[in-house]
């Protein structure tokens, strides 16, 4: 990733940063007012985005930094360690909404609605919605890492909030107050899905599995005529880190000079069809027929 993307990737952080604080502190404050415990969780929630946009923007920082001797692979991989520490500030922030809600069953507190809360929860509901898209076409666009993960995280904000709504305006019909723990439970259940979604993808590109499907890499190869075979395909990365190596077998009288065009040729064509920030390690092996 170029230190023109990184750049890029912080204007949107900055941007989703200052959304999510304003949406967050207007949950709490409409939630503390009218006493509701599921409007003041997914404010919580809420601030969460905002305080994984700071953790984003150190994991960007630290993943801008160039080559050096002690990081011959450069140092993209901070941006993966930031989803994982988004990952587990949700499962924590989780549980602590669990505890708040289970102290709610035992001191029911009956939310005093008003339609101006509903209003507010609406516009911040909206503005969950343009934040998530933002990010997330920002994040494929840019091949950061770090937004889609991060967007993911804004995705769960939304439901949730769509869920608090409709409770507050179950309660305003006549329902009974527990329902509010209830909803305050199902907001944690949000949250802690999210954060193993963003786990789950940030740990799969520390443990290094296989990114491209073997087969697609192995018909882009076969589509030269000079390769006669390939095989020891591997894959490892993210779009904006992408690694692929290979054992390539051409023909034995090929000059070296050739044989060196051939790997940028089909190293250009991995890049078109799979990422421009692909990475190609190729093997070369005489083919005789026999092997």
């Amino acid at each position: 990733m170029s230190a023109d993307i990184y750049k890029k990737v912080k204007q949107v952080l900055w941007i989703i940063l200052f959304a999510n604080l304003g949406v967050a502190i207007l949950k709490i404050i409409i939630g503390s007012i009218i006493n509701s415990s599921s409007m003041t969780a997914d404010g919580f929630h809420s601030l969460t985005d905002g305080s994984s946009n700071v953790v984003g923007l150190i994991g960007i920082r630290l993943a801008s930094k160039p080559v050096d001797e002690d990081h011959p692979y450069g140092h993209r991989k901070f941006e993966t360690l930031a989803g994982l520490f988004i990952a587990g500030m949700l499962f924590f922030i989780g549980m602590k909404i669990i505890l708040s809600a289970m102290s709610r069953f035992m001191n029911p507190v009956i939310p005093n609605i008003t339609m101006e809360s509903l209003i507010v929860l609406l516009i911040t509901l909206c503005i969950n919605i343009f934040v998530c898209s933002y990010e997330y076409k920002s994040g494929k666009k840019l091949g950061s890492q770090i937004l889609i993960s991060d967007s993911m995280h804004t995705r769960s904000d939304i439901y949730v909030s769509i869920g608090v709504l409709a409770t507050l305006i179950c309660i305003k019909m006549g329902l009974p107050s527990i329902i509010d723990p209830i909803a305050s439970l199902i907001v944690a259940g949000f949250i802690i899905f999210a954060a193993y979604e963003i786990f789950k993808d940030n740990s799969e590109v520390l443990v290094d599995r296989a990114a491209v499907d073997t087969e697609k890499i192995k018909n882009i190869a076969l589509g030269f005529e000079q390769v006669k075979d390939t095989y020891n395909i591997r894959s490892r990365g993210s779009d904006n880190d992408l690694h692929i190596d290979m054992h390539i077998m051409t023909d034995p009288n090929m000059s070296v000079e050739e044989s060196h065009k051939l790997i940028h040729n089909i190293e250009e064509k991995l890049r078109e069809a799979i990422s421009e920030n692909v990475h190609v390690l190729a093997h070369l092996e005489p083919f005789n027929g026999e092997n």
